[in-house]
């Protein structure tokens, strides 16, 4: 079975399709291993200007495969404290790896993101849910504790730390409308449309310039870490100034303004 499908619909637009709906898409050592290679493959197209990210079926992920979830890779001759660090690394990676990727990435949230999916989700530059998704830890519900695949750090950036604690803590389903009311979903809309408006977005940015799009979602992640408003400007500076200057993009975007045309960007 091909556990994670890559297709490009449109131009410039690829999409990375976990394939596992009978299991909702769940994450297991076997098939997370394939999901790094497409992120890898992907991330190397020079021809992708922006990603889609979604789950086959009726679920976007239901997180770690509780039944079965396998062994990881190169454990050969460890001892049980390395393989269980080495367990919890290969899972968590996933969500730098979404964020390593020179191009933006849209989840496309189809129903449950649940656990280490609602981790993953996190892991894209926009969600777009659809009405049936909803989001949910899971290490708390199971005895765990509620922090992993870096939820702590990402999500009281996005929504606050009261909403992220509580979410956390609780262990409670947010559905896809107090999703969008909270800004961890960008947009709801109707599941039958979730691809459509998914892939409408990804067109939209892939036509501007991949190198300024690039750079732009670089910065971006860049400066959540950053200790204050000056030095995210001097960052915002180098970054304007690095594609300003060693390419024709502005030019060609005041030539194509004058000439009433969309703009051709060859960076």
């Amino acid at each position: 079975m091909t556990y994670v499908v890559i297709e490009k619909p449109r131009p410039h637009v690829s999409v990375i399709t976990m394939n596992r709906p009978e299991r909702m898409n769940a994450m297991s050592f076997e098939t997370v291993g394939p999901l790094y290679e497409a992120i890898e493959t992907v991330g190397k197209d020079n021809d992708t200007s922006v990603v889609v990210l979604t789950g086959a079926g009726d679920g976007f992920c239901a997180g770690l495969d509780l039944d079965d979830h396998g062994v990881p890779p190169g454990i050969e001759g460890m001892t049980m404290s390395r393989i269980a660090i080495r367990s919890m690394e290969y899972m968590s990676n996933l969500v730098p790896a979404l964020r390593g990727m020179p191009q933006p990435v849209i989840a496309a949230v189809n129903g449950p993101a649940v656990g280490g999916g609602f981790c993953l989700s996190l892991g894209a530059d926009i969600r777009i849910a659809g009405q049936s998704a909803h989001f949910r830890g899971a290490g708390i519900n199971n005895g765990l504790a509620g922090t992993e695949l870096g939820v702590s750090f990402l999500l009281p950036r996005l929504i606050g730390a009261s909403r992220s604690n509580e979410i956390i803590l609780s262990g409670r389903a947010v559905d896809a409308v107090e999703a969008e009311r909270i800004g961890l979903a960008s947009r709801v809309v109707a599941d039958d449309a979730l691809m459509h408006e998914a892939l409408e977005l990804a067109s939209q940015i892939a036509s501007y310039s991949a190198h300024g799009v690039s750079m732009t979602k670089k910065l971006l992640w860049s400066n959540l870490e950053v200790g204050s408003l000056e030095a995210a400007i001097d960052s915002e500076n180098r970054n304007q100034l690095l594609v300003r200057l060693t390419t024709e993009n502005l030019a060609e975007a005041i030539r194509a303004r004058k000439q009433k045309r969309k703009p051709v960007y060859k960076d």
